[in-house]
Parts: C-alpha cells; sequence; structure tokens
C-alpha cells in the first residue's frame, strides 16, 4: 500500500502529494503537483492535467497552460503549476513498445515546441476529449496497454544489450562491455541506441539507474543504500540524476512510491 498520509513523507514531498507507481516500462506519478525547474527527460513524458492549471515552458521560451501534453526525451522544459493542480504524469521508456511509438509520432522538426506536445496529446490521447483522458489518468496502464502496439523488431544486439543493462547496474556500466558481450562493435551499438530509442547510450543509462534505485527505494532501501545498490557514487549523485531528468528532488518522487515495508 502507498503511504499518502504519513505526515514525515509528505513533508518531504512539499507540493508533490500522491502516488508514484513503478512498472516495467513505465513509471507514473499520480496526484498534486507543484513546480518543476527545467529538466529534460531520458523518457517520453505524457502530462494530463485533471484539476487546476498547468503551465509548460518549451526550449523557445514559450510558456501556456496546458491540459494535456506528450513531450520527447531530451527535450528540455519546465513546469509551473497553481496550488489546486492534480495531474497524472507518465514516463515512458523509450525501449518499451509505448514508448517507442510515442518517440515516432513527435518526431520531426517542431518536436521541441509546446503546440507539437499538445497536439501529440490531442492525436494520441482517448478521443472523446480530457474526460476520457481524465479516467485514463486515474488507470495509466490502460494508456500504455493502448500505445504498446506490435512494433518491428529492434535489432538482436541493441535487444542483448537492454537485456543485459539491468543485471550490471550495480556497479560501472561500459558500453564496450554491451557491445563485446552483443558481438558488435562500440561505434554500431551506440548508433543503434540513437537510431532505435531516440536516445544516445550515456542518458539511457542515467534513466536505468534512476529506476533501479526507485525500485530499491520501494523495497525499503534508505536513499543512500538505493543510490548505491544502482550503481550511483552516492546520494547526492542520486539527486542530481534525479534533478536533471525531473526537475525534483528525489525525495519528492520517492515520498509517493509504494513500500514493501511494514
Amino acid at each position: 500500500m502507498t503511504r499518502p498520509d504519513d505526515p514525515d513523507r509528505m513533508d518531504t514531498a512539499g507540493e508533490w502529494r500522491g502516488t508514484t507507481l513503478l512498472q516495467p516500462g513505465w513509471l507514473a506519478f499520480i496526484g498534486a503537483v507543484g513546480a518543476a525547474d527545467p529538466h529534460a527527460h531520458a523518457a517520453v513524458q505524457v502530462l494530463i492535467v485533471t484539476d487546476g492549471v498547468v503551465e509548460l515552458t518549451d526550449p523557445h521560451q514559450v510558456r501556456r497552460p496546458v491540459r494535456a501534453a506528450i513531450i520527447p526525451t531530451r527535450v528540455r522544459h519546465a513546469l509551473h503549476a497553481d496550488p489546486s493542480v492534480r495531474a497524472t504524469m507518465l514516463y515512458l521508456d523509450p525501449a518499451s513498445g509505448a514508448g517507442r511509438c510515442l518517440t515516432a509520432r513527435l518526431a520531426g522538426p517542431h518536436h521541441d515546441r509546446i503546440e507539437q506536445w499538445e497536439a501529440a496529446a490531442r492525436a494520441l490521447l482517448p478521443p472523446a476529449g480530457l474526460g476520457a483522458a481524465g479516467d485514463a489518468a486515474r488507470d495509466p496502464a490502460t494508456l500504455v496497454r493502448g500505445w504498446s502496439t506490435p512494433a518491428r523488431g529492434r535489432h538482436p544486439a541493441l535487444q542483448h544489450a537492454l537485456r543485459t543493462l539491468p543485471q550490471l547496474l550495480h556497479g560501472p556500466v561500459r558500453l564496450a562491455d554491451l557491445a563485446g558481450a552483443a558481438g558488435i562493435s562500440v561505434s554500431r551499438l551506440g548508433h543503434l541506441f540513437t537510431a532505435e530509442l531516440a536516445l544516445p547510450f550515456p542518458p539511457y543509462l542515467r534513466w536505468a539507474r534512476l529506476r533501479r534505485a526507485m525500485e530499491l527505494a520501494a523495497g525499503g532501501a534508505s536513499l543512500t543504500r538505493a543510490a548505491h545498490g544502482a550503481g550511483f557514487a552516492d546520494s547526492s549523485h542520486l539527486t542530481r540524476v534525479t534533478r536533471e531528468m525531473f526537475g525534483l528532488a528525489p525525495s519528492r518522487l520517492l515520498a509517493a512510491l509504494p513500500s514493501n515495508t511494514p
């Protein structure tokens, strides 16, 4: 069970109060949201505002309110929210079927503009409008299933690297090691990450480590132990990466995680 009524966890989360769901291929935050400093995800973000007003700022310094948006990987943006805002924020692993589906729809010369993010949301969220989207926002798994349509197969070497990577996250991970195990050159494997996931290997590795740290925290590990178990140098390193990717301190996400501890 989540513990949204635990006062210590709520104080740590500040304006961000809700539930963080962590599932294979995606994570989601559902609840009251606050501001987020400029950041760039290594995941595809789906934002659905269910109550209140959220404003996004894109890399061109255009700032405007949105009800729903789909933001591609590696695009720097900021979020501003009034005190009453409730929303769902869904983050899709770019290697997942749903992540690849949305990435393909967001490609193009204007992928870093708010109007493109809103257009993608109008096209890909339930067609009945925000009422239906609001229902889906309470159960993001329904959205993920809808987007996880069969896609062309990944290159076998990339598949091998993606299967191997989670086993190595507790320590140093070199692209050369993954390439050697997959029987491919380093440059070729690096190209496959960028070409098929729209994300170079280093940010994908940081994203994988961050997910692993969240899994460990959900199992009851302290922030320091979660950081070390996911291959970060220390909790400060984990904090820097979380701020880079979410514009938040890790405590704001971890405070809302389901816990396996009593």
